[in-house]
């Protein structure tokens, strides 16, 4: 009998790091922790310092964004599995039942939104709009328009904003830019990933990318437009006086690598210039926001030194 527990509790040990894999799966962890990167910018950006409001921002967040990947999971485990990059999630593979992924996302929310509401109010209201609009409008919307895209960069968009507010407690312009940079680099990052994973998408039923031709001409060139309209939006921190010369030239530098990328893309409508461009944006985003984390306190102390 003895030996009977005693193997039990093995299994049980032997099983527990296989489900917390398939949690973090669900959850997307990785991709939840690049989400709070940014919203860490924007908290460092406008002068937040405070360990335990990081820790509160970082963790709140990671939650809130976990539970709107698992909410998407749920949403689309029918189709999940006729997508190879999908097909082995562990809602698909039987890895945990729709009644485990709901409680996951209930407790991630409820723990996540009453986080951020230590920070404030405005932080609460900001996390549960992100996932509201991503779980309920973006996530359904994929299978019926490519204005998915559209709608989606607004949630995409929230952290940095969220971030900030998370210290000033207040919507002005300055998480209102942070939010618009996000936004612009929002569809040249998607659109290439789109690219990328079309015929996967297709068999999904999704279709995302801004021309109904796919693949094509089109695509290429909105992808070109808003990659170029980046450049000058990189630069309103600077233009703003909120940052130095460093973040304009360097800004411009970036925007100008991302942009050739995406002009390759257009010329040679490939699919490995596509993952070009995906790769960059990937590198670009943290880049420039924690470029003017670093670039804003440099600026700010030359002009505190200069008085």
């Amino acid at each position: 009998m003895a030996q009977n527990t005693f193997m039990g509790n093995t299994t049980i040990i032997e099983k527990a790091p296989s489900k917390l894999k398939s949690y973090l799966v669900f959850t997307k962890f990785r991709l939840s922790a690049l989400v709070v990167v940014s919203a860490l910018s924007g908290y460092l950006f406008v002068g937040g310092s405070d360990w335990k409001a990081i820790l509160l921002l970082l963790v709140g967040g990671l939650l809130v964004t976990a539970a709107s990947n698992g909410s998407n999971q749920i949403w689309e485990r029918d189709l999940d599995i006729k997508m190879k990059r999908t097909a082995k999630r562990p809602l698909p593979q039987g890895q945990m039942t729709v009644n485990e992924a709901y409680v996951i996302v209930i407790a991630c929310l409820v723990v996540g939104t009453g986080m951020l509401y230590m920070l404030n109010l405005y932080s609460a209201l900001l996390g549960l709009a992100a996932f509201v609009s991503y779980v309920f409008i973006y996530t359904p919307m994929k299978r019926v328009s490519p204005w998915a895209v559209f709608v989606g960069a607004f949630p995409g968009a929230i952290p940095p904003m969220l971030g900030a507010i998370a210290h000033t407690n207040t919507f002005d312009l300055i998480p209102g830019v942070l939010f618009f940079v996000q936004f612009t680099w929002q569809f040249p990052h998607f659109w290439a990933i789109a690219w990328v994973a079309y015929d996967d998408y297709k068999a999904g039923g999704f279709s995302l990318l801004p021309s109904k031709h796919g693949k094509s001409k089109n695509s290429a060139f909105q992808i070109v437009v808003y990659s170029l309209l980046l450049i000058p939006f990189s630069l309103m921190p600077w233009l703003l006086n909120w940052t130095g010369t460093t973040s304009m030239v360097l800004a411009t530098i970036l925007g100008a690598i991302f942009f050739w990328y995406s002009f390759k893309l257009f010329i040679t409508l490939n699919d490995k210039d596509a993952r070009r461009v995906m790769f960059a944006s990937f590198l670009y985003l943290p880049i420039i926001q924690f470029l003017y984390v670093f670039d804003r306190t440099e600026h700010f102390m030359n002009i505190i030194q200069a008085l």
